[in-house]
């Protein structure tokens, strides 16, 4: 296996622009979450109890574009191979499949993990210091976001755990797609199109429910620290949401690159 996973990391970094797709997660991150933050001043909130927003989670909204940049490496960890042919002799190399997509899997979300961490703590750097210079500070009664806070950690770690999950729900359906545009398409309408759905559903029983089931909706629930009773799941369970849709990305994938010619 060791031999596998330093043969995929090798490829990987054959991956066109792999480390430009990285830096624009991180970036892409930090910036909107400065923007977001930015938007919001002392006047909407003069006190720490009437204020309505959620800082951390304005502080991580970037997630939802950097998620993009993810989507993107991760689809052309697989299909890249498929459009060279290298996939032949990766398979010929390693004639166990499952091992390969799991090498695949290792080295992608340990990349994804480390660039997901760098763009949650610059994320949270620059929101505390627009915030701050927002009127939010402890002369206001407000604690600056930090890490030693536990709903912030966790909020967090859950975003990093986050990426590293759609990371690998996109490995797994490139593997079935085997084409990078087919691949973000379906990738980028699982993620997006639930949220977008759900915001035409009147029956709130019935768009609680898409919430529920939404891979993104589900996942980024772990961002909120505040007001968790209402959100359609639990930060941690809709962590376990999204879990189950890349295991079944992953499980379907391994399945058709057993069973189909490469």
């Amino acid at each position: 296996m060791k031999e596998t996973l330093h043969a995929e990391w090798t490829k990987f970094r054959t991956v066109t622009s792999w480390a430009w797709l990285l830096a624009a997660a991180v970036v892409i991150t930090a910036i909107v979450g400065a923007a977001t933050t930015g938007s919001l001043d002392i006047s909407r909130c003069p006190t720490p109890r009437s204020c309505p927003e959620d800082t951390t989670k304005l502080a991580l909204t970037g997630v939802w574009f950097g998620q993009v940049a993810v989507v993107v490496l991760a689809g052309l960890m697989m299909t890249n191979e498929y459009s060279t042919k290298m996939i032949h002799s990766t398979l010929l190399a390693t004639p166990r499949r499952f091992r390969v997509l799991a090498a695949k899997a290792g080295v992608i979300a340990v990349t994804v993990g480390v660039a997901g961490s760098l763009a949650v703590l610059a994320s949270l750097m620059v929101a505390r210091f627009v915030l701050h210079g927002n009127g939010f500070t402890s002369e206001n009664g407000y604690q600056a976001l930090t890490l030693a806070d536990e709903p912030t950690l966790r909020a967090a770690v859950g975003t990093v755990l986050y990426l590293a999950l759609v990371a690998l729900l996109t490995l797994g359906i490139a593997t079935v797609v085997r084409d990078t545009a087919g691949t973000i398409t379906v990738v980028l309408a699982m993620l997006f199109a639930f949220p977008i759905v759900a915001q035409f559903v009147s029956d709130p029983q019935w768009s609680r429910w898409l919430g529920r089931l939404a891979p993104m909706t589900a996942g980024l629930a772990v961002q909120a620290t505040r007001d968790l009773r209402s959100l359609p799941v639990g930060p941690w369970s809709g962590i376990g949401v999204l879990a189950a849709y890349t295991g079944g990305a992953l499980f379907l994938g391994g399945v058709f690159l057993k069973v189909r010619d490469a």
